[in-house]
């Protein structure tokens, strides 16, 4: 925050260079902080700071707390990695000049940070609405950030409305929650319901609900996810690297904090309830984002689509609340996170290169960039699972967990990631090697022939930065399977992230004894997950091969429904939003 500070105030009479260091290394210094924090915690252990010195009196509290445990500091840190990344990524990318620049976008991803990593830090339900509205305010501007093209812009005002939606309704229900408690803080709250004796409460569960619902829309869960691939289509790639590779997992991060640490406990929603609502929510927003991935032709609506599918398979792996669970989602969001920033940057690169991201107009032009094309085959088979890669751990380690509890489970994660895999192949086929014809597209899609470059041109060099960035993300994605010290670590985060007890304890400073901790997940490879990673990553070859050689095959009749539900009308999102919302008030409040 005081970077962005720092560069609105003075911005407009830096040099362009000046302003983007200044950016770099408050991105950089946050980076090194959160680090140091990450190495100072461990286990059990967790940093509580009372904000101002504000520390409870007498079991009373009016000040805000904040929790760094390793998987809320370790989501800051990539949300810190990512925006560095973006930094040198943006370098030269737009094409302002530079007293345009004035240091506004830099600023304004460095205000997406704070909001991230604050939302990701906070112990205080209040609080993580207003870095909630942070985050959001500051991602609406940067997705209208190319203000002279009406696209962006009306994009950006239906992710701004949407979102505030989503934040009206989260608002309700936390002040349903201090109405009942009097207590804003995830575990002040926890701690008032565990100690009602009146049993499940209705006006609880409604307020659960409402929380939930508004955190959903961030994590672009069915029903809630029909902004992401309109805002994604619009926004600049830069952007794009963050909304899909920490913003939306953020969401998924929030709705499960939530609901360990607040309504956990007997004064809250029934576990059982809670984890059926969202492994099913999880399942239907992998399949709809897979299906409609599969359908696009324009590149980055297909990752944004790509990204909603894999959502669904992180909310689904949290949600059966298991430290096995946590663990494998945690290798698995680190891996796909590098994984998707580094796919949109690259869309960037083809943006820039060619002035377009329709597949079927780039039919066989990206053989002039092989370079660009051999990273974008790289990031399908990451998507799809190929073992041992990052992504591919993440993947077996969750499907692994999911299948602990419902067996049928690892079947969706195999046939999503193939899916989403393959629509990432099949336009590496296409585009870069000429193969087959190009596909005929559904009369519904956005096909991306008609965009407005968002740099100083197309066919110029390309710079370098937006080269080595991706590449970089890619291998760092890709390392993450065969370094087993980083999944170890996120195992023993994630038996300390289910540890509710310990948290209470920890954060209200009781004399109470936790719990000793269970011993944390084994994250080495198996058989099974090696073979199911071999599976869906022969699937995602098959399908791309099936497709260019078939163009227009992909049952389009039979999805035709789906594709007109998502209309890209405001009033529909809207819609859904309050539907989706209501029908979790009714789920959560008819089971207590």
């Amino acid at each position: 925050m005081l970077g962005a500070a720092l560069l609105v105030a003075a911005g407009r009479w830096l040099p362009r260079l000046a302003a983007d260091a200044l950016a770099a290394l408050a991105a950089a210094l946050t980076a090194g902080v959160l680090a140091l924090l990450w190495s100072r915690t461990g286990g059990d252990e967790r940093a509580v700071s009372w904000v101002g010195g504000w520390r409870p009196r007498h079991g009373e509290s009016v000040g805000i707390v904040l929790v760094g445990e390793r998987i809320g500091i370790g989501i800051a840190l990539l949300a810190a990695v990512l925006v560095l990344a973006v930094i040198a990524y943006s370098w030269r990318y737009f094409s302002e000049p530079p007293r345009r620049h004035g240091g506004v976008f830099p600023a304004l991803v460095l205000l997406f940070e704070a909001g991230m990593c604050g939302f990701a830090l906070t112990g205080d339900l209040f609080n993580a609405f207003v870095f909630f509205e942070l985050m959001g305010v500051a991602a609406c501007a940067l997705t209208g950030y190319r203000i002279e093209d009406p696209r962006p812009l009306q994009g950006a005002l239906t992710f701004g409305v949407a979102n505030s939606v989503a934040a009206y309704v989260m608002l309700l229900g936390i002040g349903l929650l201090y109405a009942r408690t009097g207590e804003l803080g995830f575990a002040q709250i926890g701690h008032a319901l565990d100690a009602r004796h009146g049993g499940p409460d209705p006006l609880v569960a409604c307020a659960a609900a409402l929380v939930v619902a508004g955190l959903l829309v961030k994590a672009a869960s069915v029903p809630f996810h029909f902004w992401l691939p309109d805002a994604h289509t619009v926004a600049p790639s830069p952007v794009c690297m963050l909304l899909s590779g920490v913003m939306v997992e953020l969401g998924v991060y929030g709705v499960v904090r939530v609901h360990t640490v607040v309504f956990a406990g007997p004064g809250g929603v029934p576990t059982t309830v809670y984890e059926t609502v969202m492994v099913a929510l999880g399942t239907a927003t992998a399949l709809v984002g897979a299906v409609m991935c599969w359908q696009q032709r324009h590149l980055k609506r297909l990752l944004a689509f790509s990204t909603v599918a894999h959502t669904g398979l992180f909310l689904a792996g949290l949600a059966v609340l298991t430290p096995e669970g946590a663990a494998g989602t945690a290798v698995y969001v680190a891996g796909h996170a590098g994984t998707k920033a580094a796919l949109f940057a690259l869309a960037g690169v083809v943006l820039d290169r060619f002035g377009s991201v329709d597949e079927r107009e780039l039919h066989g032009r990206g053989r002039r960039i092989p370079w660009v094309g051999a990273q974008f085959a790289i990031g399908g088979l990451l998507l799809a699972g190929l073992p041992p890669l990052g992504p591919g751990l993440g993947k077996a380690l969750t499907e692994h967990a999911a299948g602990e509890t419902r067996p049928w489970l690892p079947v969706v994660y195999v046939l999503v990631s193939a899916v989403t895999g393959g629509a990432v192949l099949r336009f590496v086929l296409r585009v870069f090697g000429g193969v087959g014809e190009p596909s005929p597209g559904a009369r519904e899609e956005i096909s991306g022939s008609d965009e407005e470059p968002e740099t100083t041109g197309s066919g110029r060099r390309i710079p370098v930065p937006m080269l080595v960035v991706p590449a970089l993300l890619l291998a760092a994605s890709a390392a993450w399977g065969v370094l087993p010290a980083a999944a170890r670590s996120l195992s023993e985060a994630a038996v300390a992230f289910a540890d509710r007890d310990g948290y209470l304890a920890q954060v209200l400073d009781t004399a109470v004894v936790p719990p000793r901790l269970l011993p944390p997940p084994d994250t080495a490879w198996t058989v099974s997950g090696v073979l199911l990673g071999l599976l869906s990553t022969a699937g995602a070859v098959a399908l791309a091969g099936l497709a260019v050689r078939r163009p227009g095959w992909g049952a389009r009749r039979l999805v035709h429904p789906l594709v007109r539900l998502h209309s890209g009308r405001l009033g529909d999102q809207v819609a859904w939003l309050v539907a989706g919302a209501a029908l979790l008030a009714v789920i959560f409040v008819g089971t207590v």
